[in-house]
């Protein structure tokens, strides 16, 4: 059986408060990104597929030549765009907060 590395590193190095509250406000920033990203994909989703399944039955090109693999594809990237730009803006506004807080300490 044995400790993993990751076990063994982590009870041989204790963190100081200031470095726990770093970490803790690191996690928040993660969450409330992907909260947001979230959100931000569902709507995308939704945004984005109602027009091309509007298209595909309404328009002759998009009928030729829009199979249900090119439709998901269209829904899909347009969601996972939204997702990460989303989240990194979050993420990085939710850090920038964070330093301006520890500056002013």
């Amino acid at each position: 059986m044995g400790i993993s590395s990751e076990m063994r590193r982590e009870s041989l190095l204790i963190a100081s408060a200031y470095e726990e509250d770093r970490i803790r406000k690191s996690r928040e920033c993660t969450q409330e990104g992907v909260r947001a990203g979230t959100k931000a994909a569902a709507i995308a989703c939704v945004a984005s597929a109602i027009p091309t399944l509007v298209a595909v039955r309404t328009i002759p090109w998009a009928k030729a030549n829009l199979n249900y693999t090119g439709q998901a594809l269209i829904i899909s990237a347009a969601s996972i765009a939204a997702y990460f730009i989303t989240a990194d803006k979050t993420i990085l506004e939710c850090a920038r907060r964070n330093t301006h807080n520890d500056k002013s300490d």
